[in-house]
């Protein structure tokens, strides 16, 4: 009764803990099953299996490469294989169990499917691996719920994620300086794209050209807007609502990811997650200067932009809440389960409010959206952790509303207009920002990984005998 006892207190205090944090040796809540008999080939496939389904749902979801090989060994440690080797590369992952000198090892192999991006999903293989950690339930059952988790469909219809977006790019023009037209125009466009966008994938249509059909939408009526309000006495900036736009496409690639993993020691995935946002961003680029010259041939000219992310002191509530407003709805529009929406949001506030007070301070774009990060990455990790949400989705939201899509524009706008060098040093700027909002968000997860760390029971075998009669002496 009392071992009973301890160990549903351990459950209660592991609960504001991410489940990245609690895989480490002597923290399974129940004895681990005996090692598998190395001739039985059925068992260690079907273990297998499912740490490689498991390992696919988070590698899909953005999770970096050496935390998905971490949580997929320790899935198979609790099940008994417990000499595995764990490869994962970009979209493929490869597991491989030894079985002695005298037998071939068994290896199973899963690709990566890249779908839209759901972080219910993410969230219930998350506590799919706790409930592992803490029960060890059978393989077969772990089968059941991982499958069942890969086939449900999204917590809630098209329409609603859609609303979401435009949600989030009327946030970002209002974080911009945009007023309530800039703002509606920005949902109405966003709300376009996002539709054109879904229809070409059913197509299957390439993600690359969904990217170019989504820059080109962002011009075009901000543009048309903007012509037709002159002449009526109506001013909008038309690179408030071009930049929202921007910012929507941005959101849904992997920067984080390609980041945290040349950082964390996969320098090969990182490296081709990175290759693949910048084509992505690219083909962003191509579709807004394709419209951007569609445009000049028909007589019409966008104004020199002179929007700035500069806050002054009367603005920054507004603009914070708009921030906050925009990470909110990214996580809702990337199925975020309800818990996670307020901390999302807590984090949008944090990160756009360290820029506004870096504003003040020379410091640059660059270290600002740096030190933005950081505090996202601990202070939303940390929030994440008491809401039982996984960290990423919280780190994402967080940093959303920090992407620099104005700058990609201004760095278009620049090479297009014969101001080669401005647009050259916007663009390099953009993808300095891009890189200190992933640099800084790692490390910030860092330290509210290593400040939640789980204290490690001792092995029964390590504890002495006066250590065996319950409390917390038994805990290093």
């Amino acid at each position: 009764m009392r071992e009973y006892i301890r160990r549903a207190a351990r459950r209660l205090i592991g609960t504001s803990q991410a489940t990245i944090d609690t895989i480490e040796p002597g923290s399974i809540m129940v004895a681990p099953r005996r090692p598998i008999d190395r001739f039985d080939v059925a068992a260690i496939t079907e273990v297998l299996d499912l740490a490689t389904k498991i390992g696919a749902v988070l590698l899909d979801s953005g999770t970096g490469a050496i935390d998905t090989a971490t949580q997929i060994r320790f899935v198979a440690g609790v099940y008994g294989l417990d000499d595995v080797d764990v490869d994962v590369t970009y979209n493929t992952i490869v597991v491989s169990a030894r079985r002695g000198a005298t037998l071939p090892p068994i290896t199973t192999m899963q690709t990566v499917q890249y779908r839209s991006l759901d972080f219910t999903r993410l969230a219930q293989v998350d506590r799919l691996i706790r409930r592992i950690r803490d029960s060890a339930i059978a393989p077969s059952t772990a089968h059941r719920m991982v499958d069942a988790i890969i086939a449900a469909p999204h917590p809630y219809p098209y329409k609603v994620a859609t609303f979401a977006w435009g949600l989030m790019a009327a946030g970002i023009s209002v974080l911009l300086g945009g007023g309530p037209l800039v703002a509606l125009l920005a949902f109405v466009t966003t709300g376009v794209t996002v539709t054109i966008n879904r229809l070409l994938n059913r197509i299957g249509t390439p993600v690359f050209f969904q990217q170019v059909a989504g820059g080109f939408i962002a011009v075009v009526p901000a543009a048309l807007v903007f012509e037709g309000g002159e002449r009526i006495g109506i001013e909008i900036l038309p690179s408030q609502v071009i930049a929202a736009g921007i910012v929507v496409l941005l959101s849904g690639l992997s920067l984080v990811g390609s980041v945290q993993d040349a950082i964390t020691g996969a320098p090969i995935t990182g490296v081709a997650r990175f290759f693949e946002l910048l084509l992505m961003t690219g083909g962003i680029i191509a579709g807004v200067g394709m419209a951007l010259r569609m445009l000049e041939t028909t007589g019409l000219y966008l104004p020199t932009i002179t929007t700035s992310t500069q806050f002054a002191a009367v603005d920054v509530p507004v603009r914070v809440a708009a921030g906050a407003v925009a990470a909110l709805a990214f996580a809702w529009a990337s199925y975020a389960e309800r818990r996670a929406l307020p901390v999302a949001f807590v984090a949008g506030m944090i990160g756009v409010g360290v820029v506004a007070g870096s504003s003040f301070i020379p410091v640059g774009d660059v270290i600002g959206s740096g030190m933005a990060a950081v505090c996202v990455g601990m202070l939303g990790g940390l929030l994440a952790r008491r809401a039982v949400t996984p960290p990423l989705v919280v780190a994402v939201a967080g940093i959303t509303p920090l992407l620099p899509g104005l700058a990609v524009y201004r760095g278009l706008y620049g090479i297009l207009n014969d101001q080669t060098l401005e647009g050259l040093t916007w663009a390099t700027s953009a993808l300095g920002v891009g890189c200190a909002l992933a640099a800084g968000v790692t490390l910030g997860e860092f330290i509210a990984r290593t400040l939640r760390r789980p204290r490690i029971a001792a092995p029964a075998w390590a504890r002495p005998a006066r250590w065996r009669r319950g409390g917390n002496r038994n805990v290093w």
